[in-house]
């Protein structure tokens, strides 16, 4: 098989593969043995199909295949062997290849059109300075993970008056004579639907007396006033009278003080000893997770320096049209110029990437993965405030997660992202500013 890549212009090379009948012919052959082996042929035991019979009824479409696989491979040796920086795939030309005869032909000539990635040099050094942002969580987030922490570790206790929240437990009983009674029942009057039948119980005491209408105070809803009196949802309509609480315990959750068990609970035992250093560290863990948004924002600041500095990237634009209509499926719309000219922009920034991703030696294996989605994975506990998982429980969630193809994908390329932020900045010079969280998001609203 003979090569010859001949580069028309900076964006677009021809590539010309001489096939000989010696390439392909002991490949079909052995196809075609195979075929005879299978094929089911009347008149015929199997295996014992003439040959000749064979390639009368397989033989062009068995070359044809077989060709094509041949050259698909070789193609791809000759394109990694010798570097060619291609984008896409090669497209055949069609046009100047011209039909091929398979039934009689031996040799034959298929001709494409690569289309060539632009030169370009994306370089960072020491001299250049960009800004990097240490977004600061302010009191307000702060005093709220304090609380949130010191909900975790409250508890229930017993308490002599109502206020809003609170749990009340008593009995019940249906002011109309023979109606329902039922002791031990539990509501809670925040969740009522109708305030004039919630502010009945405002500052009620144990041993009070409160009548009330379950009717209006849920707004006829089967399923609350059924639970309420342990009755039927069929006989909740004909249960639109007064009823009467007797009140025999009052039950409130109290957030605990901030203490030491709250301390050992956010943080493990004896991490943190008091107040001013479980606040700091709880700055330190909105830092930490503001800092993810900075590095993001770093290299979209990284990726605005050098696509202004490298300027626009040339490219045979409507090679690479063709080749993103082969790439779509019959559903899907033409490319609109819109759509198209965004696509060149993503593909300069990542060949910008690869680039930097090639001098920085990004390698990325297995392990890496897994502690990016171990980071993603603590990322969320750290949003409902668990901050201190246990290895192994962020292991198997993380696990879990990669299980999921398009979710792989994603933290691989975040994978990718992390080594390469990473690498920016030891490469430029990072100029540094603290900054609140709503100056930031004014900052990124502005180069969105």
């Amino acid at each position: 098989m003979e090569f010859t890549l001949t580069n028309v212009d900076a964006t677009v090379a021809r590539l010309v593969v001489n096939v000989v009948e010696a390439d392909y012919a002991a490949q079909v052959e052995k196809t075609l043995k195979n075929f005879r082996q299978k094929a089911n042929v009347p008149g015929f035991r199997p295996g014992m199909v003439p040959m000749g019979l064979i390639k009368k009824q397989y033989g062009t479409a068995v070359k044809a295949e077989e060709i094509n696989k041949i050259l698909q491979q070789k193609i791809f040796e000759y394109i990694k062997e010798n570097k060619v920086d291609m984008l896409g795939e090669p497209l055949p030309n069609e046009a100047q290849q011209g039909a091929l005869d398979f039934v009689n032909g031996k040799d034959f000539t298929f001709e494409f059109e690569i289309a060539l990635a632009p030169k370009f040099d994306a370089t960072l050094s020491k001299e250049d300075k960009l800004k990097y942002y240490r977004i600061q969580p302010t009191d307000e987030m702060i005093d709220g993970q304090v609380q949130s922490y010191a909900q975790r570790c409250g508890e229930y206790k017993q308490v002599e008056s109502y206020e809003n929240g609170d749990m009340l437990k008593g009995h019940i009983v249906e002011v109309a004579e023979g109606g329902v009674d039922v002791r031990d029942a539990v509501l809670m009057p925040s969740y009522m639907k109708n305030d004039e039948q919630k502010a009945l119980f405002n500052g009620v005491k144990v041993d009070d007396v409160v009548t009330f209408n379950p009717s209006v105070a849920y707004n006829g809803s089967e399923a609350e006033i059924a639970s309420l009196l342990k009755i039927e949802k069929s006989e909740v309509a004909a249960k639109t009278g007064d009823f009467t609480l007797t009140i025999t315990e009052i039950t409130r959750f109290v957030p605990s003080e901030i203490n030491q068990n709250v301390f050992d609970a956010a943080f493990g035992k004896d991490a943190v000893k008091s107040e001013e250093e479980f606040r700091a560290k709880i700055s330190q863990q909105f830092e930490a997770r503001f800092e993810v948004e900075s590095d993001y924002k770093l290299l979209m600041d990284v990726r605005s320096y050098l696509m202004n500095r490298i300027g626009k990237m040339e490219y045979n634009e409507a090679l690479l049209r063709r080749i993103m209509e082969l790439n779509r499926t019959e559903k899907e719309e033409p490319v609109k110029d819109e759509e198209f000219q965004k696509s060149l922009t993503e593909l300069s920034w990542h060949l910008i990437k690869e680039q930097l991703a090639k001098k920085f030696d990004i390698k990325i294996n297995d392990e890496d993965v897994l502690n990016v989605a171990k980071a993603a994975t603590s990322e969320q506990f750290a949003q409902y405030g668990m901050a201190n998982i246990p290895e192994d429980l962020l292991e198997n969630y993380a696990k879990e997660m990669l299980k999921q193809d398009r979710t792989r994908d994603a933290l691989v390329n975040r994978a990718v992202d992390v080594k390469l932020i990473a690498g920016i900045k030891e490469a430029i010079t990072m100029d540094e500013e603290k900054i609140s969280v709503e100056e930031f998001n004014k900052k990124v609203s502005e180069n969105d």
